[in-house]
């Protein structure tokens, strides 16, 4: 169904704006009440961050004999022999009259030759199998299914070795009444249907579907090209692919499943094969489950991401820097980059600092005081009106996705991988191009292994709980890179504080012009409404704007390698981050209004190494709860991509040589080589002999670097300027509280200092 779309990218809530208006006239608070919510509980779901769906082809399907069978002889089956309008049956089981062929009896039925207007009909009262074989057959049914399986227990097609078959229909049917609308496919089946053989089927379906099957469609084996107005290949019950090389063009789904009904049924599974899809709309949709054990996809939904419709984004400060907070404003701290997206990425509108604000502070809207509530079944940051867009993703399932192998190339203009439930990613490679979500679980999304390059997306990977266990992935997104958000509807004992929040907060923005944009779907952790800035203020610092309570959002990082390249936030969680093994790299905005790591709940980290580079504006550092140590360094002015941030103790063992990609101004490090009460030096610049892979280097030789400043670390988490150890609110502006750093502190106002050094400094590896 194609719908209109308007959709808007971190929207504020109800919550969050009461915070705003209510920190400029009141100074953060200093809760200390602890977080009593479980880590992974919602509503109505409770998902461990170590479950691995393990579920594959052979868990769901189970095959028959009848549906591998490819022999026949000559003796033992009817021939059908096609001749333009007419046929010749040669054996018993089946009429041919008015240019059509009628079978009523179980058997094999062996059809060759052409027919250019007419109909095989399969009509077996018993139930019986009926076996068709294809044997170089060409038929056409101008105003009609050109083979109608009416009634059988089962129908089964094989596509001869070595032969050539086409099936088609015309643009207009002709129905025996106005409440009839089947069949409506050039291959139309209510019994369950099987391919199988490894011959060629080219069917075209020019009025609606291509293939459908009011029950089970499996595909065992063959060359099937479909070309469809619609749908390609459609079964209700589910649709069961083994092997065989599939080629669609359709305007609608390219493979989809479609019972609503029954939890049970619904489904996709593919064990293999080869996959060329192109679709108007989804290309492999399943009503429930969607699980790929292997083969190999190429896949283009509604013409790629490059026909992706531009994102509005909407807030207090249209996504650019916030307001200052005490002390004087230092004057060198440069002039922040405009933070261009990649080129042809996903529109991320009002990435500037300040973009989109009229002159009371608020984001320009079209309509001030407005509210629009989003859809629960919507992508997390979205917002829809009443009307949706078609959808055009990659891989869709309703209920769980799971991938346990295969090589997937996608350009999707919605998601490339989507479901309304969970995602587990067990293994795989993909190559990803998407105009919405690279990988997107309304609720947990897991990633145990693969290989996964997400080259363009507006968001990479979101969804309530993201887990990453294992596995290599690459991300580059014009807004966030990882975005934890969206899940359950509102835990019970935060309904009232809502209530309270959103008449306060509907108030507030009449009498301050500010457009308020209503979410829903989205979880509130139980009790942390009561922290304040306690805990949401961990590593970031007290000044600016207050910020709203954390939600029951989780990023969890227990191993593998994540790198980030973000036009807005790096890491984004609505809840929490928690950090036990693994190496992550973020590549963080260059403008204010976001942060390289953006949290409101903690950030725990215990193991693994992480290097986060980005602006200053809403710098996050790891919170000081965390049993690993960080450096948090902020320099006098932004530094240019690629130059060497190179850090190293006083013994000149190496802890982080990293050349940034895009212009940066804080560095955030954590290492297991970090003491709590160690002596490091910062260097900038310079030269490395080392190995880099994705601007980290390992081994090697580094020199030649200016040296920033030299310092004793104080606590586990230590923030630095070139001025030696600081506190976390003499950053630079923006909201501070729940959504980072604090606004200017005193302090600030100094110019770069530093020696060059002409030392050099053996790399062993970065940690």
């Amino acid at each position: 169904m194609k719908k209109n779309m308007i959709t808007g990218s971190k929207l504020w809530s109800i919550a969050m704006i009461t915070s705003l208006l209510a920190a400029c006239s009141s100074p953060a608070t200093t809760s200390t009440t602890a977080n009593a919510a479980t880590s992974t509980t919602g509503t109505t779901k409770t998902v461990s961050v170590s479950e691995q769906t393990s579920v594959k082809y052979a868990d769901l399907v189970s095959l028959d004999a009848d549906d591998t069978n490819i022999s026949w002889s000559e003796a033992d089956s009817t021939a059908i022999k096609l001749n333009g309008t007419t046929a010749t049956v040669t054996g018993s089981g089946a009429k041919a009259a008015n240019g059509s062929v009628t079978i009523s009896e179980a058997g094999t039925y062996v059809l060759s030759g052409e027919l250019t207007d007419g109909q095989i009909v399969v009509n077996v009262a018993d139930k019986g199998i009926v076996h068709l074989v294809l044997n170089g057959a060409t038929i056409h049914d101008n105003d009609s299914a050109a083979i109608y399986i009416q009634k059988a227990g089962k129908a089964v097609i094989t596509l001869e070795k070595g032969t050539k078959n086409t099936v088609s229909d015309g643009k207009t049917y002709v129905y025996a009444d106005a409440t009839t609308d089947e069949p409506d496919a050039a291959i139309f089946s209510k019994a369950d249907l099987t391919f199988n053989g490894a011959g060629q089927l080219t069917v075209t379906g020019n009025y609606n579907e291509g293939i459908t099957s009011k029950d089970d469609l499996k595909i065992i084996s063959g060359s099937i090209s479909v070309k469809a107005a619609d749908d390609g290949i459609k079964g209700k019950d589910m649709v069961a692919i083994q092997a065989g090389t599939i080629t669609i063009e359709a305007e609608g789904d390219g493979i989809k499943s479609t019972n609503d009904t029954d939890t049970t049924k619904g489904y996709v599974a593919i064990a293999g094969g080869t996959f060329d899809i192109q679709s108007g709309n989804d290309g492999i949709q399943a009503e429930t489950a969607l699980v790929t054990d292997g083969g190999t996809y190429n896949i283009v939904t509604a013409g790629g991401s490059a026909n992706a419709p531009a994102k509005v984004e909407e807030g207090p400060f249209g996504g650019g820097g916030g307001g200052w907070g005490g002390g004087t404003p230092p004057t060198d701290m440069g002039t922040p980059p405009d933070g261009e997206p990649p080129a042809d990425m996903p529109e991320m509108p009002n990435s500037g600092t300040n973009a989109g604000a009229n002159t009371n502070g608020a984001a320009a809207s079209s309509s001030a005081n407005t509210t629009t509530t989003t859809d629960n079944n919507a992508d997390a940051d979205t917002a829809t009106t009443a009307t949706e867009s078609t959808s055009a993703k990659a891989l869709k399932a309703g209920t769980d996705l799971t991938v346990n192998g295969g090589t997937y190339t996608i350009d999707s203009m919605d998601d490339s991988l989507h479901s309304n439930n969970d995602v587990t990613v067990n293994d795989g490679t993909f190559n990803i191009e998407s105009g919405d979500d690279g990988i997107h679980a309304d609720q947990a999304l897991t990633i145990n292994g693969g290989t996964i390059t997400i080259a363009k997306s507006y968001e990479g990977l979101e969804g309530a709980i993201i887990t990453l266990n294992d596995g290599d992935v690459d991300v580059t997104a014009s807004d966030d890179g990882v975005n934890a958000a969206g899940g359950e509807t509102e835990t019970a004992a935060n309904t009232a504080a809502s209530t309270d929040s959103a008449t306060t907060a509907t108030d507030a923005a009449t009498t301050s012009n500010i457009s308020v944009t209503e979410t829903t779907g989205t979880t509130s952790t139980t009790d942390q409404a009561s922290q304040g800035t306690a805990t949401t203020q961990q590593g970031r610092g007290p000044g600016g704007m207050g910020g709203a309570a954390a939600s029951n959002n989780e990023f969890h990082i227990n191993g593998g390698s994540l790198t980030v390249n973000a036009g807005g936030d790096g890491l984004d969680s609505n809840g929490s981050i928690d950090m036990t093994g693994g190496t992550v790299i973020v590549n963080g905005p260059t403008n204010s209004g976001n942060g390289a790591l953006d949290y409101d709940g903690t950030f725990e980290i215990s193991g693994g190494y992480l290097v986060a580079a980005g602006s200053s504006g809403m710098v996050q550092g790891t919170s000081d709860a965390s049993t690993q140590n960080t450096i948090v360094m902020t320099f006098p002015a932004t530094q240019k991509a690629g130059t060497l941030v190179h850090v190293q103790d006083s013994e000149g063992n190496n802890i982080l040589t990293f050349a940034p990609a895009k212009d940066y101004q804080t560095v955030v490090v954590s290492s297991p080589d970090l003491a709590k009460d160690g002596s490091y030096v910062i260097y900038s610049g310079g030269t490395s002999t080392g190995k880099a892979v994705d601007g980290l280097y390992t081994d090697g030789t580094y020199s030649g670097g200016t040296q920033v400043v030299a310092f004793q670390s104080t606590s586990n988490v230590t923030w630095v300027n070139e001025s030696g150890v600081t506190t976390a609110n003499s950053g630079m502006g923006g909201p501070g509280g729940g959504r980072g750093q604090g606004g200017f502190g005193g302090g600030r106002n100094r110019s770069q200092s530093g020696t060059t050094s002409d030392s050099t400094v053996t790399t062993d590896s970065a940690k």
